[in-house]
């Protein structure tokens, strides 16, 4: 099967119904050993893209991933970044935010982490939590400390969204591509994947009973997401959803769409200078006689 991407953006303006879209799609890959073949090239790839990415040193890349526990947002990046050069990317996870933080406005702790020109950066949940578990959950705005005419209302919500999107939009205008996953699981899968966490001794540390407590406001969540989705891609920064019921095959298509991504942007390695070339030849010709000596 053929990756297209117009098949996972999400369109500028489009109401998105989550219902409408997969949480399973037909493999891409033919078999394990196709899988592990394909990922391998995607990540030799984009680790050659991301030397050129560092070297030309115009652009930077931002990577936000969001999804429902257990989708596998930790795995995608995980396997799929595995051959990136740490001195050129950094991924930041983001939990409830601190007392500081929160003295703050809410872009403020991940404007902090953007990653510099050259770098990748990736958000393991990012901002979007405050339009999202936050939404959910309005209490947690309630500690917000935020003026009192602030309050859990439409207004405030298309205010975020509104706040996000220029955000970005001023991040692409200063060479920062900003790229959105969504990783699309459905309950049922997150209900096996509980399970098995309880089931594997070794992976007994990822589960916790406040991911079941959350498992009651389900249709909450996919509504906050459809209304997030929904107003906030865009051209500059478009949100792809992602199957991910099929742990392997979301790698395969997030490694791809990363891959455009970078293949899009116009890169180049740095031009050697006239007088640098004729220091290098210079030098080069001392190491030889170096050598004879």
């Amino acid at each position: 099967m053929k990756i297209r991407l117009d098949d996972f953006r999400v369109t500028e303006g489009d109401a998105i119904k989550l219902k409408k879209w997969p949480t399973r799609i037909k493999p891409v890959y033919k078999s394990k050993d196709d899988y592990h073949t394909i990922l391998a090239d995607h990540v030799r790839r984009l680790s050659d893209r991301q030397q050129l990415l560092y070297a030309d040193g115009h652009y930077a890349v931002l990577f936000i991933f969001q999804a429902m526990d257990a989708a596998g947002k930790d795995s995608v990046i995980k396997h799929v970044m595995s051959g990136i050069n740490p001195q050129g990317c950094q991924v930041f996870s983001y939990r409830h935010p601190s007392a500081t933080e929160l003295r703050h406005d809410f872009l403020w702790r991940t404007t902090r982490d953007l990653p510099e020109r050259g770098h990748i950066g990736i958000f393991n949940r990012s901002y979007y939590e405050e339009v999202l578990i936050v939404r959910v959950h309005p209490e947690i705005l309630a500690g917000e400390n935020l003026p009192p005419a602030d309050g859990n209302t439409e207004s405030t919500w298309k205010a975020r969204y509104r706040s996000i999107t220029d955000l970005e939009h001023h991040l692409h205008l200063s060479g920062t591509r900003v790229v959105k996953f969504f990783l699309h699981l459905s309950k049922d899968e997150q209900r096996r994947r509980f399970i098995a966490r309880i089931d594997e001794p070794n992976k007994n540390w990822k589960f916790s009973l406040a991911d079941v407590a959350e498992r009651k406001f389900w249709k909450h969540y996919m509504k906050a997401y459809e209304k997030c989705l929904s107003a906030t891609s865009t051209w500059f920064a478009p949100w792809y959803i992602v199957p991910a019921d099929d742990k392997e095959n979301a790698r395969l298509i997030v490694s791809h769409i990363v891959l455009e991504v970078l293949g899009e942007l116009p890169l180049a390695y740095p031009r050697t200078a006239t007088q640098r070339q004729k220091e290098l030849r210079a030098i080069r010709a001392k190491l030889e006689r170096d050598a004879r000596d």
